[in-house]
């Protein structure tokens, strides 16, 4: 067993197996060090997808269909930027290969996997530009920290000149995950070394754990707004929703008075929906702060987008100062908001500030506003639209 701590490669790597003797599993560690842009780790996830479902023999253009579905849920579902913003501009070119797959498809932001593949296989036309860019440096790029054993320089300003190269120094330096085919464009064949294949397929879990931790930092430093990053990177189940006991606060809380929906400012029922005003996609949690009962008529409408913020806020605010003074005069409701501690409380401001004894109407609503507003805005910036409602 070989260990590369946090200071070797920024994420702690552990290989398991008699790899070291055979495989220069430190030049592994080195593919995706140093990115310019973030497809550099997406290059890497595919192929160890690929490669733990046994295949041995791929193209361009298969293990980019794979990097566009693995990208699909954080550009779409998550409104993340792979690679920043540079001069308004979108720097990534797998993040703009996924949204022009999304406009030309009409895909939901949660399509499915296999609803995503049908859609590249359909649309392959509009995409090629997008794919075709993506070739043109990372399947090289990536094996850069093996070519540093040679004492031959690769030549980088010629793609034909670097497949030769690839060849020759596998013959006599190194052997290298994967070398590649004569084939032009996107049909250009990628064929995994044996050996590097068992070692990926015996350490798939450790080496995804490890690309996983080093996209993570890479795309926080390139989204520093967005919180909750980690849980971004694929479709989350729906079961992780903690919204038992806040429904149940909500509804003593409408058995004690009448509650106006924001949006219709009708009476709200007992079949009401809990819905997120800052969407959930984008805080990641279930912040009593953030929740609202809502005419479940509306909620599926309102879906990922964000509620304009004037004249909803005031709406929202008065309906949150309701469940406030309750917690404070009515010992039921303050049972029931108490029971919310451990799953919708977690915030500091909100437990010493917000809900705090005391907090007149205006007080609440300055308390509120000072905290979600940065929140509803840095949303804005990432590319949530606003409901027309």
């Amino acid at each position: 067993m070989k260990e590369f701590n946090s200071s070797t490669i920024g994420g702690r790597l552990t290989i398991h197996g008699e790899y070291n003797s055979t495989l220069d599993i430190e030049s592994f560690s080195r593919m995706i060090k140093d990115p310019s842009y973030c497809y550099k780790f997406y290059w890497l996830e595919a192929l160890v997808v690929l490669i733990s479902q046994g295949i041995a023999e791929s193209t361009f253009d298969e293990v980019i269909d794979e990097m566009i579905v693995n990208a699909w849920y954080s550009v779409r579902e998550f409104h993340i930027h792979l690679s920043g913003i540079q001069a308004g501009e979108i720097r990534d070119g797998l993040e703009r290969a996924v949204l022009t797959l999304a406009e030309v498809s009409d895909l939901p932001a949660n399509a499915s996997t296999a609803e995503i593949k049908n859609a590249i296989a359909k649309h392959q036309a509009e995409l090629r530009p997008f794919k075709e860019q993506l070739t043109h440096m990372v399947p090289y790029r990536a094996l850069a920290g093996f070519f540093q054993r040679s004492s031959e320089p690769a030549k980088w300003s010629s793609i034909l000149h670097l497949i030769d190269y690839m060849h020759r120094f596998n013959h006599t330096i190194e052997i290298l995950p994967y070398t590649l085919g004569k084939s032009s464009g996107l049909k250009r064949e990628i064929y995994f070394h044996p050996t590097w294949m068992k070692m990926i397929q015996d350490n798939t879990v450790s080496i995804m754990g490890w690309i996983q931790y080093e996209k993570v930092k890479w795309l926080q430093t390139n989204n520093p707004e967005v919180p909750g990053l980690v849980y971004k990177l694929s479709p989350l189940d729906e079961k992780v929703r903690k919204l038992t006991q806040v429904r149940k606060l909500w509804t003593g809380v409408l058995e004690c008075q009448p509650v106006y929906d924001v949006f219709t400012h009708r009476p709200l029922e007992k079949d009401y929906d809990m819905d997120h005003f800052i969407p959930w996609s984008f805080v990641m949690n279930d912040e009593l702060w953030n929740l609202m009962p809502m005419d479940p008529g509306l909620n599926s409408a309102k879906s990922n987008l964000l509620p304009r913020w004037d004249p909803f806020f005031p709406y929202f605010a008065g309906n949150q100062f309701i469940l406030y003074e309750l917690t404070q005069s009515n010992p039921h409701i303050r049972d029931l908001y108490e029971k919310c501690f451990r799953d919708n409380l977690h915030s500091i401001w909100a437990q010493q500030e917000l809900y705090r004894p005391g907090n007149t109407r205006e007080e609440f609503f300055h308390i509120l506003e000072k905290n979600m507003q940065p929140v509803y805005d840095s949303a804005r910036r990432q590319g949530y639209a606003v409901w027309g409602f």
